[in-house]
């Protein structure tokens, strides 16, 4: 039986916290149930109040980030009918909230986008719903029609794993400056010269 009240709610919340920045440091083999509840300054009895076992309570990370992750892409695709103008600055602001995302909670990045043995289908999924919003948007005029949208989505998401590893979680760059860099280059290319 769980604790109810609010220092039962408190303890669950503070192993989650715990044990993400554990998976994410030391990844999940690694880690120790009695290190997560040390840390958390709670009894090894009382972290199976909450959690079945280490798997149980690495799933419900993965799964948050995955769950929020979803909501956040669904939620992403440009409505029809903006002018032409503004498509850049809108998918400015779709990145800029994705990369903000993924640096709010590095450890549940970690967790969620490179070291979760679903993380490869966690990337799967983002990229089909990207490739889905894509494609929706080149109807609406927004895109080249003749772009492959399976392939456009496949390097985004590429460029957001790489970048979110190299730039982000290292605190090189800002959320806001790598989605400057990311709609710069998949709105306009590097090239100066014109296409022939």
């Amino acid at each position: 039986m769980r604790k109810k009240g609010a220092n039962g709610q408190e303890s669950r919340a503070r192993l989650l916290v715990v044990a993400a920045n554990e998976f994410a440091k030391s990844g999940y083999h690694q880690t120790k149930i009695s290190t997560i509840v040390s840390r958390a300054g709670l009894t090894q009895p009382s972290f199976y109040l909450y959690f079945e076992s280490k798997e149980a309570i690495f799933r419900e990370l993965m799964e948050k980030f995955r769950s929020e992750l979803k909501g956040l892409i669904e939620g992403s695709r440009l409505e029809s009918g903006i002018d032409e103008a503004h498509v850049s600055g809108r998918l400015l602001g779709v990145l800029t909230g994705l990369f903000t995302f993924l640096g709010k909670d590095p450890d549940l990045t970690q967790i969620g986008f490179f070291i979760g043995n679903d993380s490869v289908i966690v990337k799967a999924e983002m990229a089909a719903m990207i490739e889905q919003n894509l494609k929706g948007e080149q109807q609406d005029g927004y895109f080249d029609r003749d772009s492959d949208m399976h392939i456009v989505a496949e390097c985004l998401v590429g460029v957001i794993e790489r970048l979110t590893s190299q730039q982000l979680l290292t605190g090189k760059r800002t959320p806001e400056d790598l989605a400057r860099h990311v709609v710069s280059l998949f709105m306009h290319g590097i090239s100066i010269y014109p296409a022939k």
